[in-house]
């Protein structure tokens, strides 16, 4: 990725401009820069944003300059079936509104001299030093919170979490095993400790993972690299998890996934694979012992819901999902991306400026 200074437009009535503290990265925007998904080109990626509004439009009801803000994924907020139930994450326009590189109307806020260059990805395009997004996606934060820590609570965190909470509704004494001890992956564990369930196997290749996965709340922990992990879950728990969570979008790790179930056992789909990968599995086996498999988006999360509890359980010490974070320059975006890629750091965060915290 390179550093360029591009114009942005000012905010129209239903937009914000916001001063971005920081920005978490995301394997979503590694998977962009790369084509898996292919978004249109030039664009700024970011989808994990956080800041300071700087400017607000006529119809931004409930936002004033100076509020400290996290951002999260785009929806159309009520003219689908889906955002009419509140189910915002499989807003029938998800795919457009945010992977489409524009406004809804096709506009983009940046330009460099007559280059169009592509916007609002996520909805908001948070690699930058400032962006313009719908009022609809942005979520008020305490200013007491440590602002440039929250950028992933917007997307890789609440996805961890939600899928826990949410999607799955994992209780007191069940059991889970989180396949990818990721930023997504290590925020199910601390998800699941945090609703009491009993038994918490996480399963990676990285023992530095592994190691935090159970200091942030796994009952065990299994190296996919020594121990097959089928086994390994019923050396655990004979009769099979109750829930499991895939986070890699491995076709091999997901068959191990929905093996590792119990009957009636539920396994979760929440890594973004390309779009002509195909996971084999035994039907007799899912119809044996009712097996269920779901796919989720954003931890089935409410933003403006999860993200303000997430925060206050992270005041409380109780989600301490800071020990994910590496925070970096904005400069060093690709170093940043580089570590992520290689394992050597769980979540980067880049701090756009060293005074984006200030009111």
């Amino acid at each position: 990725m390179s550093l360029e200074t591009l114009e942005i437009e000012a905010p129209r009535a239903d937009e914000v401009l916001i001063r971005i503290s920081a920005s978490g990265v995301c394997h979503t925007d590694i998977a962009m820069r790369d084509q898996v998904f292919p978004v249109p080109l030039p664009i700024v990626l970011g989808h994990e944003g956080s800041g300071v509004i700087e400017a607000v439009g006529s119809d931004a009801a409930g936002l004033a300059v100076g509020d400290h803000v996290v951002m999260s994924y785009a929806a159309c907020g009520g003219d689908c079936a889906q955002c009419k139930s509140a189910a915002y994450s499989y807003c029938e326009r998800f795919f457009p509104l945010n992977f489409g590189g524009a406004r809804p109307d096709g506009s983009t806020s940046l330009g460099c001299g007559t280059e169009r260059v592509h916007s609002h990805f996520f909805g908001q395009s948070s690699f930058a030093e400032y962006t313009v997004c719908s009022a609809r996606q942005v979520v008020k934060v305490p200013k007491d919170a440590p602002l440039e820590l929250l950028g992933p609570l917007g997307c890789g965190v609440m996805t961890g979490a939600g899928a826990v909470i949410h999607a799955l509704g994992v209780g007191v004494g069940e059991s889970i095993a989180v396949f990818g001890t990721g930023s997504v992956g290590l925020s199910a564990v601390m998800a699941a400790r945090l609703v009491g369930a009993e038994t918490i196997i996480a399963i990676d290749v990285n023992p530095q993972r592994l190691a935090l996965a159970e200091e942030l709340g796994a009952s065990h922990t299994v190296n996919a690299r020594t121990q097959e992990p089928e086994a390994a879950i019923r050396k655990a728990l004979p009769g099979g998890v109750r829930y499991a969570l895939d986070t890699t979008a491995r076709p091999e790790t997901i068959r191990a996934a929905i093996a590792g179930l119990s009957a009636r056992g539920t396994c979760g789909l929440l890594g973004a694979s390309a779009p002509a990968d195909v996971a084999c599995f035994s039907p007799m086996d899912m119809v044996s012992y009712g097996k269920s498999v779901r796919g989720i988006v954003e931890g089935n999360a409410v933003p403006a819901i999860l993200i303000p509890r997430l925060i206050e359980l992270y005041r409380q010490g109780r989600f301490p999902f800071d020990k994910l974070v590496k925070v970096y320059p904005f400069d060093a975006i690709n170093e940043a991306i580089h570590d992520a890629e290689t394992g050597r750091t769980v979540k980067p965060i880049l701090r756009m400026r060293e005074n984006s915290v200030s009111n």
